[in-house]
């Protein structure tokens, strides 16, 4: 499968497109995603997160991932990838969250992509049942990822929105 995966980091930040790439195309392969399925992840400061987050979810303050679902188009595009939405990590969030955690930032940000992609596929935690097969989903595409983040205090201690 070929997915389409950009990672936009205008501001340099200090992380592997590559393992970002690599956790997104996990989740989607696993979940049998368009073969040409379409992700972008931007990299972004707290203040942009923030700034989203207050407008999109009325929370006045920075979180670590935020996912845009696209909306769906009335018609295909022959030729462009079936694009499933955007992520967006706020990198001096999710670093501090990692050091206090005590997780691997490159894990760590791999764990807000595969969260963040979950969402896009039309997951979701707001129900006890919900909650139990994404949290399953995730732990998932970790163990195939070759991460061992304990998921669910990383995920319950932040204050993430999606």
């Amino acid at each position: 499968m070929t997915f389409v995966i950009d990672v936009q980091n205008d501001r340099g930040y200090a992380v592997s497109g590559a393992r970002l790439i690599a956790a997104a195309t996990e989740v989607l392969a696993a979940h049998s995603a368009p073969p040409d399925a379409a992700v972008t992840i931007v990299i972004a400061d707290d203040e942009a997160v923030a700034a989203l987050n207050k407008q999109y979810r009325g929370v006045d303050a920075p979180t670590d991932v935020l996912s845009f679902p696209a909306a769906a188009l009335p018609t295909a595009f022959p030729g462009e990838p079936a694009h499933l939405g955007d992520l967006i990590i706020a990198y001096p969030y999710a670093l501090a969250q990692a050091q206090r955690l005590g997780h691997p930032l490159e894990d760590s940000l791999a764990l807000l992509v595969v969260h963040g992609v979950l969402h896009l596929l039309g997951f979701d935690h707001d129900t006890e049942a919900s909650r139990a097969a994404m949290w399953r989903a995730q732990a998932q595409a970790l163990t195939a990822l070759g991460i061992s983040i304990d998921i669910v205090p990383a995920l319950e201690e932040s204050a993430h929105g999606e």
